[in-house]
C-alpha cells in the first residue's frame, strides 16, 4: 500500500463525516484532516474549506466517485 496522499477537500463538516462512515463501512484506509485552529477559532477554515481526506492513491478514484455519489 502507498503512502496516503490528499484526495479532496471538504466544504464542511458534514460532508467529512459521511464520507468518513462511508469509506469506513467500505474498509477503505483514509485520514479526515479538519483545518480547524483553535488558536485562530477556525479562520483559516472560511478561507481554505473545513479539511480535507487523505488516502493511498491506490484508492482515490473509488473515494472520488463515493464522494460524487454522495453529494448528489
Amino acid at each position: 500500500m502507498s503512502k496516503p496522499v490528499k484526495i479532496l477537500l471538504f466544504k464542511n463538516e458534514i460532508e467529512a463525516m459521511l464520507l468518513d462512515e462511508i469509506l469506513t463501512e467500505k474498509q477503505i484506509p483514509h485520514i479526515v484532516r479538519s483545518y480547524h485552529d483553535s488558536a485562530y477559532d477556525g479562520l483559516w477554515q472560511t478561507q481554505t474549506g473545513w479539511g480535507h481526506i487523505e488516502a493511498p492513491i491506490e484508492y482515490s478514484d473509488e473515494i472520488l466517485s463515493l464522494y460524487k455519489n454522495m453529494s448528489g
